[in-house]
């Protein structure tokens, strides 16, 4: 285990330029056009967060394939990168990390074409890794479909909206970055109860990640996203779903502002003041920190170190972002 957090960034920035790199040549295809649009959106950017819990995860184990890490954080992205191109075509979004979405470039029949070319890649690539790895991608491919099914569906009669909405977060969100953490813990061979430990806390952040997004979707002007996204599509979030929880009558108000026509730019204005001085936000807020302590208390049973610091320090930072 690296101990010094330098040389543990250090390494990680080593590691993540080599899945960079990996990605690119993956994805090259036998005809230009496939190569281009596969590209597209590994070209554009991203957190590389997966990848990156991959390597800080390969930490604690007792030896560190460096090959066999850059495949695992190879097919975790792969996997990742081609649900969004499923999930732009299913949203009909037009943007993505800021270009044109594949959807909206080449139309939705080549977005999903590609998204299945970049599935395959993810499984050739799991595939070098052995069984144990096929199965947990396997098994975690069905919960992303799973999760996706469920929220095209949405709650249905008799379901609790909360309840349903966060079951689609660890599907969705909680289930590959839970695998990412398996994963590198696995390359490392680590131990068993090590690698539940880490899975926990992965299942448990990604819920974080996209609650924190929640927030952020009402109270931020300066991250890039357009500010009430969520809110003028109809997309539930933690602090509306907390909101419509609510049978205080002093709460009508906000309610009938959320309800009216929010195509309009004076309404969803209204709306998301209203919403920035309701002490949902706050309830949420208390929601996220809760979530991310229960995630870092999956890592008592780790070793002290750079890497767990490191792993308690990005649930700080999830929390941070919403505040």
């Amino acid at each position: 285990m690296i101990n010094d957090a330098d040389a543990l960034n250090e390494s990680l920035e080593r590691r993540l330029a080599a899945v960079e790199e990996r990605l690119l040549q993956a994805a090259v295809a036998q005809n230009p056009f496939t190569t281009e649009a596969a590209r597209h959106l590994i070209s554009a950017g991203g957190k590389r967060f997966r990848p990156m819990l991959v390597a800080v995860a390969s930490e604690f184990g007792p030896t560190i394939d460096e090959q066999r890490l850059v495949t695992a954080a190879l097919a975790v992205e792969f996997t990742h990168v081609a649900s969004l191109y499923h999930d732009d075509v299913m949203d009909e979004a037009a943007l993505r990390r800021g270009a044109p979405s594949a959807n909206a470039r080449w139309g939705n029949s080549v977005a999903i074409l590609i998204g299945d070319f970049l599935f395959a890649r993810a499984s050739g690539a799991v595939a070098e890794l052995g069984p144990g790895f096929v199965k947990l991608q396997a098994e975690t491919f069905a919960r992303l479909v799973e999760g996706q099914v469920e929220d095209t569906r949405g709650p249905q009669p008799g379901d609790d909206p909360m309840t349903h909405y966060l079951k689609v977060l660890a599907d969705k969100t909680g289930s590959l970055i839970a695998t990412s953490a398996r994963f590198g813990a696995m390359v490392a061979e680590a131990d068993r109860t090590i690698i539940d430990a880490l899975a926990g806390y992965g299942e448990d952040i990604g819920v974080v990640f996209q609650l924190s997004d929640d927030v952020i979707d009402i109270t931020s002007d300066v991250t890039g996203k357009t500010p009430g996204t969520d809110l003028r599509e109809g997309v539930p979030t933690l602090p509306t779903l907390l909101l419509a929880q609510s049978d205080d009558p002093a709460d009508s108000a906000v309610k009938g502002l959320l309800a009216a026509d929010l195509s309009d730019d004076a309404n969803l204005a209204r709306a998301l003041a209203a919403l920035r001085e309701h002490r949902v936000i706050d309830e949420a807020r208390a929601e996220i920190q809760r979530r991310a302590d229960q995630a870092v208390g999956h890592l008592a049973q780790l070793p002290d170190g750079a890497p767990k610091e490191a792993l308690v320090r990005l649930a700080q930072e999830l929390v941070s972002r919403a505040s």
